[in-house]
């Protein structure tokens, strides 16, 4: 007698969603984790995605040291100012006169500079640029701290106030000189915008990122340590050195391309010379190295993560962002953080002004055009939320490389100025969209 085989029983649908549901969860619990953004991982694939289309689209002139050096140097000036947009948006506010701003203090510096402290100390002093800096600092943040009373404690809203000031920055920035650009700037002032007098050279760029590797490791060490003593969860050892490998793997790596840019064969020959070496039949090859404003760009965000993450200010400006009266029953003077964030973005607007002009080294009323909207895109873009409470400083200075790579493609494979106006504005709505997924989501 001969038994029937029992047929075998099939997977119901239900036991297969749920082993899906389970697994899914289980990558969401192990991202959770090493606290791992899922918008931070979405943005390195979307730039990822981006540098290797262009690169394709270009013939491989994309991913050239030469390019991405220039890249770099783009974002610094848009990425100075994103910082402070974070904080700005995160306070459920918005400036939109961040571009007039630049224009009208970048036409004040270049005025400082170029006529009013030759008269005063001479042409060349070594003081110029440092006076200059300064100047263009002070008047940016006392333009910001105008705009943060007029909406924190006239109660105006803070999009009539910056467009108003989009409009009278930009008539001031013409006003200053009736049109004219401003030119040449100081010699010990250029180095501020990238090119050739401003690369620190190729050893002094591996000794910085040496440096800076090993200060994210102690700084991953001390905040393990912290953690630790006041009992909060860890990342597990392998997240926290897969971490530190890739962090300190991205700056040695920004580092060995900076430093593949080569210098042109008369100007390295002049500093070989310059310096009492011989310079060889074959020639040399002689790095740029690391720019001055992407250092500087570097420097900004350390600073305001810094402010963000370990100050009082920095908790008040979130507070406010995430419940305003709250903030205020709680005992914040919301209305003075306000207006000292406003305060904040106009220095980093100084700041950035000074790397534009350096960089064209000319101070012209145009200059700033548009960047008003590269610097909320790229806030927006990073992770910091049109709703308020949420953002990141990396996360927007990382926004502000999207952004620039985005333009710097277009342009290289001649795509004409409105077309990129389109991308850019879909860029923007697309990640406000994205935004609202995401929240949605968390709630």
């Amino acid at each position: 007698m001969t038994e029937t085989p029992a047929p075998a029983s099939p997977v119901p649908e239900a036991r297969t969603q749920e082993a899906r549901s389970l697994e899914a969860r289980s990558l969401a619990d192990h991202l959770r984790a090493i606290e791992f953004d899922p918008r931070m991982i979405g943005m390195v694939a979307a730039l990822a995605a981006i540098w290797l289309g262009f690169n394709w689209l270009s013939g491989g002139a994309f991913l050239t040291p030469r390019n991405l050096w220039n890249l770099l140097v783009q974002t610094a000036s848009i990425a100075v100012m994103a910082c402070g947009m974070v904080l700005v948006i995160v306070t459920r506010n918005i400036d939109l006169s961040v571009g007039s701003m630049l224009g009208f203090v970048g036409m004040v510096a270049g005025l400082v500079q170029a006529r009013l402290l030759p008269e005063l100390i001479g042409f060349e002093h070594p003081a110029t640029w440092l006076l200059s800096v300064a100047a263009a600092v002070a008047l940016g943040g006392a333009l910001g701290l105008f705009q943060g009373a007029l909406i924190a404690y006239l109660a105006i809203p803070s999009f009539i106030v910056t467009l108003g000031g989009l409009l009278v920055w930009r008539g001031c920035a013409w006003w200053v000189t009736q049109g004219q650009t401003i030119a040449p700037m100081d010699s010990r002032f250029r180095p501020l915008g990238g090119g050739i007098e401003g690369a620190i050279g190729t050893s002094a760029s591996w000794a910085i990122g040496l440096v800076i590797c090993v200060l994210i490791a102690a700084a991953m060490a001390f905040a393990r340590r912290r953690r630790k003593r006041y009992g909060f969860v860890l990342r597990p050892l392998w997240a926290e050195l897969a971490l530190a490998a890739l962090a300190c793997g991205t700056v040695l790596a920004t580092v060995m391309i900076a430093n593949a840019y080569a210098l042109p064969a008369g100007v390295a020959r002049r500093l070989t010379e310059a310096k009492g070496g011989v310079w060889p039949a074959g020639g040399l090859v002689i790095g740029h190295g690391l720019a001055v404003p992407v250092l500087l760009a570097l420097s900004v965000g350390v600073a305001m993560t810094f402010l963000t993450t370990r100050l009082r200010f920095g908790r008040y400006v979130f507070a406010i962002g995430g419940n305003p009266e709250a903030a205020q029953l709680s005992g914040v003077n919301t209305r003075k953080v306000l207006m000292l964030v406003y305060g904040l973005m106009g220095a980093l607007v100084g700041i950035s002004a000074c790397i534009s002009t350096a960089r064209l080294d000319a101070a012209t009323n145009s200059a700033g055009q548009l960047d008003e909207l590269y610097v909320i895109a790229a806030a927006v873009i990073g992770g910091t939320s049109l709703a308020g409470g949420i953002g990141t400083i990396a996360g927007a200075m990382l926004g502000a490389l999207v952004m620039q790579s985005l333009q710097s493609g277009m342009v290289l494979i001649g795509l004409d100025t409105p077309l990129q106006n389109i991308v850019v504005g879909i860029v923007l709505v697309l990640a406000v969209w994205l935004d609202g997924l995401y929240r949605k989501r968390l709630g």
